[in-house]
């Protein structure tokens, strides 16, 4: 498949691109707002077509998906438009600003019959597959889950940091935290959360919460822009408990490994350095050909952003909010 990329984002030429070029399929054309821009990105990566807005490359370029890594408040709208072109979508995370969006977003693409999937790599890592498993499989039941996403953002002009286009540390790394808590207890009933804003940037640079459940699993997210980069989950069950870390954005020639125990036993399995993006970007295409439901689905998206609004919600008010179920 031809793929066209919205907008020169950093994700895009030091991670999709690269993993879609490693796969079987092409980058065909990349966009930006300057014209300059793209064709000096292009050259560089060796893509054929640039473009210097968005709307012409959907009409003019020979391109079949579009992704897109625009900053989270234009997800939506630039999705919309790629999808009046006929064309499918791969949307960075998180899909939208929240969940009322994510579900008219995946309702507009389907009445333009074309497939939409949130970019969420680290699902499509061996690990993160073996991980599930695991605790699925082997441990006991499960009643505790801590994940968090720490890094130091250093640049106070960052995009992350603007109110107006969905910023904050949830929405850019805590939603990984969410979604790992998710797929090893499912969806929360209630979440409670604090804040802090230290740049008063007017969104979360650091967020700390608790999803809990009616059975009394619990899970702790965490995530932030201070201090230094942690990635990790680890889950407690009656009989041992699993651990994983740098569990969101290993590069594609690391590898890495995830340690579990039951009953006293303890294992460390090692994973050889694979690209989660190519896997990502392979799988959505193949999903595409085959008519099949993307791994990352609808139901996979709503479900993190409910959880990601009741957490937001929670923060404002400083109170515990309950978890919409699903309609």
């Amino acid at each position: 498949m031809r793929f066209g990329i919205i907008s020169t984002a950093k994700i895009a030429r030091e991670d999709v691109i690269p993993g879609i070029q490693r796969s079987d399929h092409t980058v065909a054309a990349i966009s930006s707002r300057s014209r300059d821009r793209a064709s000096e990105v292009a050259e560089t990566l060796g893509i054929d077509g640039a473009f210097g807005d968005y709307e012409t490359m959907f009409a003019e370029a020979d391109i079949d998906v579009v992704y897109n890594p625009l900053p989270n408040a234009l997800h939506a709208e630039w999705s919309q438009r790629a999808a009046d072109h006929g064309l499918d979508v791969l949307c960075e995370k998180p899909l939208a600003v929240d969940t009322a969006e994510a579900v008219d977003l995946f309702d507009y693409c389907a009445e333009q019959g074309v497939t939409l999937m949130e970019a969420f790599m680290y699902q499509f890592h061996p690990r993160t597959r073996r991980a599930r498993e695991i605790v699925e499989n082997e441990l006991g039941e499960v009643h505790t889950v801590d994940a968090s996403f720490k890094f130091a953002l250093s640049d106070h002009e960052d995009i992350r940091l603007d109110p107006e286009l969905a910023g904050g540390s949830l929405m850019d790394v805590g939603c990984y935290a969410v979604s790992a808590a998710r797929g090893f207890l499912g969806e929360p009933d209630r979440a409670f959360a604090h804040a802090r804003d230290s740049r008063d940037s007017g969104v979360d640079t650091n967020l700390s919460g608790i999803l809990s459940y009616d059975d009394g699993q619990v899970a702790s997210i965490s995530c932030g822009f201070d201090g230094p980069r942690r990635e990790s989950y680890r889950v407690e069950a009656d009989d041992g408990w699993l651990e994983a870390k740098d569990c969101f954005g290993p590069d594609h020639d690391q590898s890495v490994s995830l340690t579990y125990s039951v009953d006293g036993r303890e294992v460390t399995e090692t994973f050889e350095p694979v690209d989660h993006y190519q896997l990502q970007v392979e799988a959505f295409a193949d999903a595409i050909e085959s008519g099949e439901t993307p791994l990352v689905d609808q139901a996979e998206t709503f479900g993190n952003m409910r959880a990601m609004d009741a957490l937001a919600r929670s923060a404002d008010t400083g109170e515990p909010v309950e978890v919409a179920s699903p309609e």
